[in-house]
């Protein structure tokens, strides 16, 4: 029987995290990110990136870590796929309970064991809110491309890339090979439809054991203006959250982006106008391997970047308005 191709029939809905610090996590996603943040409990805090009721839920706990990754699938024919693809690997399948998905802003949701110890969620039918968020940036891309993406360290590629290709027929958008430190870091970037990527593995080659505390090393956001990406890498310095790498441009993708540590430790990338793999490319998209992460910048923030940056912003402005 021909096995069924479901790419593009999934996408990185959500994403949980488990921390004890609820209230750096509200001031971080509040005023330095600039998200909408509600506040359901004392215990658990959402934040919204658009219409949709959650995309990030955060809730009391000793984890420190991203617990699951929700997958929002297109239609019951590929939903079935998918639960039946983990079943036959072998992976128990559970469905969450209706105040599970209440917080997640699902109608129902099933789950399965992931790489890494972060649990994989599927659901079907998100909740929306019929007010606007209520935040400091304009907008956030998501829609049919998804939250964002997840990139993932590991000392066995293969492995993960299996699991998400099985699972979810991603396709390979290309590499980069990077050397930081003692590491030679070989990462693959899997797309699910039209976002570049909705999964970057990094092989930490030359290492016996993974460097990144973490299950993931960052998550991905992507803004929709220049501005606010610039207006929340200044929030985020002047509130004395961490900066892990300053603004760049990526190799491959093209994206301009920041990369700020979260009050759990792993990286939050906010990133602006990458490429978009259309329909038209598709047909004759061919993996490419690039040498280096970035294009210029990912730097320690500093005054030279910064700078570069406010010129670059200048010259934006002055297209703009010729």
């Amino acid at each position: 029987m021909t096995r069924p191709d479901i790419f593009g029939a999934a996408r990185l809905g959500y994403v949980v995290v488990e921390s004890r610090r609820l209230t750096e996590w509200n001031r971080f996603g509040a005023d330095a990110i600039g998200l909408h943040v509600d506040a359901l409990t004392r215990d658990t805090l959402r934040f919204r990136l658009d219409d949709r009721e959650c995309r990030f839920l955060i809730q009391r706990g000793p984890a420190e870590d991203v617990t699951a990754a929700g997958w929002e699938v297109d239609d019951h024919t590929s939903f079935e796929v998918i639960l039946g693809r983990a079943t036959a690997a072998g992976l128990p399948v559970t469905e969450g309970t209706a105040e599970e998905a209440a917080l997640r802003g699902v109608e129902r949701l099933w789950r399965f064991p992931g790489p890494k110890g972060i649990a994989t969620e599927i659901f079907t039918r998100a909740r929306t809110s019929t007010t606007a968020p209520r935040m400091l940036n304009a907008a956030f891309v998501t829609g049919r491309s998804g939250m964002g993406h997840l990139a993932i360290t590991t000392t066995r590629p293969e492995r993960l890339h299996a699991y998400w290709d099985d699972l979810l027929d991603l396709r390979l958008s290309d590499r980069i090979v990077e050397r930081i430190g003692p590491a030679r870091l070989n990462i693959r970037f899997l797309r699910s439809g039209r976002r570049h990527h909705s999964i970057a593995v990094a092989n930490v080659a030359g290492l016996a054991i993974d460097p990144i505390r973490t299950s993931v090393q960052h998550v991905n956001i992507e803004i929709a203006t220049l501005d606010d990406l610039l207006a929340s890498f200044h929030r985020v310095i002047e509130l004395g959250f961490a900066m892990a790498w300053s603004i760049g441009q990526h190799t491959n993708d093209r994206e301009l982006s920041y990369y700020c540590v979260t009050p759990s430790g792993f990286e939050l990338e906010v990133g602006w106008n990458p490429v978009v793999v259309t329909p038209e490319l598709e047909r004759t998209w061919e993996p490419t391997t690039y040498d280096g992460i970035s294009l210029w910048g990912h730097t320690p923030a500093g005054v030279r970047v910064t700078t570069l940056m406010s010129r670059f912003q200048a010259a934006v402005r002055s297209l703009r308005e010729g």
